[in-house]
């Protein structure tokens, strides 16, 4: 089997990262086209052996690209062609059709109550959303909260398959050197309280509500990864609340990226660093951040998290839920100060969702829709290769990275 995985764009992110972890699991031959920013993840994804092709575009209405895909698609002989995210999803299964591949698969990785990806969720978006749904043969939901929602907007249920997100706990195992060299990196005292974020600074992820805790916290320190839109406001709040010495903003970090590894500064890293993990949104399709931080021992405050939220209490015992307000943040974050650094035994919430399962039940997924019966056998990571040339369009600009 060959599949094609097209996907808005590949910085840092947990749908980006989510397709760069099945990739080295899934046992077919694969290919990637990102429509927009072949950033970090591209890169990770060109190192682990598979081709990322890049099609140059300029916006959500560059209808320019739209030859390029089709001929890719059709050059590519794809017998499957997996979309991933919003503008992935409309323009990918009308170029699939086009291309004469009507084995459509869609990942739903970012549907929210009110939004998707940051829209709002008015009429001519959700009509838009069910016109190309049409065109596939199957939705995939991160998360049974997102099938749930895709049901309530006109999705069939027969055209309905939960896969939930995965994570490679390995990468997350606790190491108190790892710990030690990356306070040291930070310019983090060995015995200082720190709280820590990872998320796309947006508005929707809610992050300065966890500034303005941790600033209302003598003593405590925040370490938050991501970036984004936000970023310029939560600087501008920490030193408003005179707690900029102790509010880092540190950018982007790969979380795919092991501990130590090349030198660079990881979410595994991150998370050895801090002594408890944050995550404020009110909105969220699975939470993927959560799980990363449960991987590592940490103790995690949430307000949702789909991943964990309707399971039993003992699948993830570290992990608090509480209310979105800055009050009752600040509240904990006093008393896990108080109490002292601990890590915790990994819950088995950790092995609900490893990725090599996450692949298996999407391999399932693909042999249904392409009556193909393959079976499902892991394989290990390739080696990294150079990603062989891709065909040209010259009416527009394309890169294979």
């Amino acid at each position: 089997m060959k599949v094609l995985h097209i996907i808005t764009g590949l910085g840092v992110g947990g749908a980006e990262q989510q397709l760069r972890l099945l990739l080295r699991q899934l046992p077919v031959r694969c290919d990637v086209i990102t429509l927009t920013a072949p950033g970090a993840v591209a890169d990770g994804i060109l190192a682990d052996g598979t081709r990322v092709t890049h099609v140059g575009m300029t916006g959500n209405l560059d209808v320019s690209v739209m030859p390029l895909l089709v001929q890719l698609i059709r050059d590519g002989g794809y017998d499957l062609v997996h979309t991933h995210l919003y503008r992935a999803c409309l323009y990918g299964r009308i170029a699939a059709r086009l291309a004469g591949v009507r084995t459509v698969v869609a990942t739903e990785h970012s549907l929210g109550g009110d939004s998707i990806e940051g829209r709002p969720l008015n009429l001519g978006v959700r009509a838009l959303y069910l016109a190309a749904e049409r065109l596939g043969c199957a939705t995939v939901a991160v998360s049974d909260t997102v099938a749930k929602r895709l049901r309530r907007w006109g999705v069939p249920r027969s055209r309905l398959h939960t896969v939930p997100n995965g994570i490679d706990a390995r990468r997350f195992r606790f190491d108190p050197a790892v710990r030690a060299a990356a306070r040291a990196r930070l310019g983090i005292p060995a015995d200082a309280f720190v709280a820590g974020g990872v998320g796309r600074l947006v508005p929707g992820k809610h992050f300065d509500t966890l500034v303005r805790a941790v600033a209302a916290v003598p003593g405590a320190r925040l370490v938050l990864a991501g970036d984004g839109p936000e970023r310029a406001a939560l600087h501008a709040a920490a030193e408003e609340l005179d707690a900029l010495d102790r509010v880092q903003l540190i950018g982007e970090c790969d979380g795919a990226v092991a501990p130590a590894a090349s030198g660079e500064l990881g979410v595994p890293d991150v998370l050895a660093a801090v002594d408890v993990f944050v995550s404020p949104s009110a909105e969220e399709a699975f939470g993927l951040a959560v799980l990363e931080a449960l991987a590592a021992g940490l103790p995690v405050l949430h307000v949702t998290c789909p991943a964990i939220d309707d399971l039993p209490p003992e699948e993830a015992p570290g992990a608090r839920r509480i209310g979105p307000g800055v009050t009752g943040l600040t509240d904990a974050l006093r008393e896990f100060r108080d109490a002292g650094a601990v890590r915790l035994p990994v819950p088995p919430v950790v092995d609900r969702y490893d990725i090599a399962r996450s692949a298996e039940r999407l391999m399932a997924v693909y042999r249904q829709v392409t009556g193909t019966d393959i079976s499902y056998l892991p394989v290990p990571t390739a080696p990294a290769a150079a990603p062989a040339p891709a065909p040209s369009a010259p009416s527009v600009p394309q890169t294979t990275r």
